[in-house]
């Protein structure tokens, strides 16, 4: 196909169309919603990769107490197994129920009143942004740990890696699910396959021994107290394999249709597969004999503890399984430290979502709900990869401490949104539906999910609270307060512009005003549009503020046979604005509700420096003009030659003119319209 057959001309192409691609119309965006295999890596790949670390947490808060706690582990596990099918259930009943995309928070919102949808608001916004700080602070981790030498880079690796996520996911949602899928199903495969052979080698006889299994643990004398606040603790640190599950819940508006079809079918997948993953590396922890510790120095027998770390979990399973540095071995610290890195896209995803819904309630600025050049919401991807910079900055990508503040939010909103489901099915219940056993048996399925959630809640607040997670607690009312005061203000500001019966608009005829100071080209293009316009009266105004040039501008007018009438304004204090206003002000008084419009003459420069040497008069004179009631405001651009590099090939394209699909092209010059001795009526 032809270039005139497209109806459009090739562009060059600017830095940021080849970060992000070319513009996309309105019309192919059904095109890039998703499929449930890509989804499934896109909104997922946060709970798949938490059974990486959560397995591991869990075991190394038991062995505070001693070896012999490790025989709770199975039951501990199988807590957060049913923690997870309990959370999968119901929200497939969120999903169902609310398929608009605000998740937790519009269930909360609706059924539970604005405060604890603002609420569950600000937490998931806090997790969201602590998931792509944990989770790329834990990749960059996996990476020092092969690669040592790079650890003095720890922050700007991580601070880069974000980036790099945010600029592909501007690609738009189908690129950053391409992009994803591929490193997402190699680590589930990978991790699966390794669960596979170690049960197949433990069956056979030959079950693989980790390389920890012969330390000892110094373990810490329990009260009885004590024992339970540590099962408390362990339990709380592997429900982090939950994190991420609502992300779906909040992104169901870019699946394809059947839109809740699809998303359900994808949140069980999901589930599964995180619950087989999980079961799989416990089981493959305990038969293997892993002893991974708060310290490494905690384990008796160790070498070198306070110089060399001890190896992750999965590190430790791999090895046992497959064989320490060997091929498979690498390949699955590879997919662990990838699919970790990636896990920050879920963020990605459901950040921006859940953005776009509360600037449409009114709760968030209005440009989170504008979708960029790709149809994604590109101000909320931009806005999260900020904010995941400046704690990685702030906390020098540190996982020890950046894991104190998550998993805080998301079980707040687990419990709220929890919550409101149980709300939600008594309020139906109330109406006498056909369905009545149906939704008992969902609002079982959610009271039993609250009930967990908010234990959860309660022990990871206890047990996090004095190691760091203060800060959530202290950043969640200030996101609270901001959210309130910004619906405030747009409720406030609705209010005073709707239309109403008192207030009336009147207005007849116009005058004109064209702004003079030196005789220019750009004066005489102002003169020319305000006369083609044909307002009532037209006048040229010239603020003197020094009697030299005033002099000389009024043997120019008569020379150029200008018919326009010159007013000369004395400004004895070298004040442009205020002489004029007065002027204006005085005109209206004695013509009443007649309209003044002022020209205005403005360059237009193609160089950014050029900026800097002009004196920015007509956008000083616009802010003040327009606090004047009466007064409308002309711009007359006049183009300096250097503006033709925003039409050339080296120039990207004007704002909007890529959006809106039109081509560029360069623009010729203008003749000033009629000679200068028509300039008058």
């Amino acid at each position: 196909m032809s270039e005139e057959d497209t109806g459009s001309i090739p562009e060059s192409k600017s830095p940021k169309r080849w970060i992000i691609g070319d513009p996309l119309p309105t019309a192919m965006l059904e095109g890039e919603l998703l499929p449930k295999r890509i989804a499934l890596p896109i909104f997922a790949s946060d709970p798949l990769s938490s059974v990486a670390y959560a397995p591991q947490e869990l075991l190394m808060i038991l062995l505070i107490g001693g070896l012999a706690f490790l025989s709770f582990a199975p039951w501990i596990a199988a807590c957060v197994i049913l923690l997870m099918v309990v959370v999968v259930a119901s929200y497939r009943q969120l999903v169902k129920a609310y398929p608009s995309g605000g998740g937790d928070y519009e269930v909360a919102h609706k059924n539970l009143g604005e405060k604890a949808g603002v609420v569950v608001a600000s937490a998931l916004l806090v997790d969201y942004i602590m998931t792509v700080a944990v989770s790329v602070a834990s990749g960059v981790d996996n990476i020092i740990s092969a690669l040592p030498w790079l650890a003095p880079e720890r922050v700007w690796l991580a601070v880069g890696f974000v980036v790099i996520l945010a600029a592909i996911n501007l690609r738009g949602v189908r690129e950053s699910g391409k992009a994803f899928a591929i490193p997402t199903y190699f680590f589930v495969a990978s991790v699966f396959v390794m669960i596979v052979v170690g049960i197949f080698q433990t069956l056979t006889g030959n079950a693989p021994i980790a390389e920890s299994a012969n330390y000892v643990v110094q373990g810490e004398s329990v009260a009885q107290a004590a024992l339970i606040l540590l099962l408390l603790r362990s339990f709380a640190s592997g429900c982090a394999a939950l994190t991420g599950v609502e992300a779906i819940a909040n992104g169901v508006p870019a699946f394809r249709v059947p839109k809740i079809k699809n998303a359900q079918t994808t949140l069980v997948l999901m589930g599964g597969i995180a619950i087989t993953l999980f079961a799989g590396l416990i089981t493959m922890a305990i038969i293997s004999g892993v002893h991974y510790a708060e310290s490494a120095c905690h384990l008796v027998g160790y070498v070198d503890c306070e110089t060399v770390p001890q190896r992750s979990l999965m590190a430790q399973i791999a090895s046992a399984t497959f064989g320490n540095n060997t091929i498979l071995f690498f390949a699955i610290q590879a997919g662990t430290a990838l699919v970790l890195l990636l896990a920050a896209n879920t963020a990605f995803n459901g950040f921006p979502l859940l953005g776009s819904v509360l600037a449409k309630d009114g709760y968030a600025p209005k440009a989170l709900e504008t979708r960029g050049d790709r149809l994604i919401y590109s101000n909320g991807v931009l806005v999260l990869a900020l904010m995941a910079c400046i704690i990685l900055i702030v906390y020098q990508a540190d996982l020890t401490q950046l894991i104190q503040l998550y998993i805080i939010g998301v079980f707040i909103s687990f419990t709220l949104g929890q919550s409101g489901m149980v709300v939600h099915w008594i309020k139906l219940l109330k109406t006498k539906p056909d369905n009545a056993k149906s939704i008992r048996r969902s609002m079982s399925i959610n009271i039993t999910g609250a009930i967990f959630t908010g234990i959860v809640l309660i022990v990871v607040t206890i047990t996090k609270f004095t190691h760091g997670a203060w800060l959530v607690f202290a950043v969640m009312p200030i996101l609270y307060l901001l959210m309130l005061g910004v619906n405030r203000y747009y409720r406030d500001v609705a209010r005073e512009i709707e239309v109403d019966d008192i207030t009336t608009f009147g207005a007849k005829g116009d005058h004109a005003i064209v702004l003079v100071g030196k005789m220019q080209k750009p004066i005489l293009k102002a003169l020319d549009y305000a006369i083609a316009a044909r307002h009532r009266s037209i006048e040229a105004v010239h603020v003197s503020i020094n009697e030299v040039s005033t002099a000389q501008l009024e043997l120019d007018w008569i020379h150029q046979n200008i018919h326009v009438p010159l007013r000369i304004i004395n400004s004895p204090y070298r004040d442009l604005s205020w002489p004029l206003i007065q002027h204006i002000r005085e005109h209206r008084a004695q013509n009443g509700s007649e309209i003044v419009t002022v020209y205005l003459p403005q360059y237009i420069v193609g160089h950014w420096w050029e900026h800097a040497l002009h004196n920015h008069k007509s956008r000083r004179l616009k802010l003040k003009l327009m606090l004047e009631h009466g007064v409308a405001i002309s711009l007359v651009p006049w183009l300096l030659d250097s503006s033709d590099l925003l039409y050339g090939r080296r120039s990207r394209a004007m704002p909007g003119e890529s959006r809106r699909g039109e081509p560029k092209r360069p623009v010729p010059r203008k003749p000033l319209g009629p000679a200068s001795k028509k300039l008058g009526r």
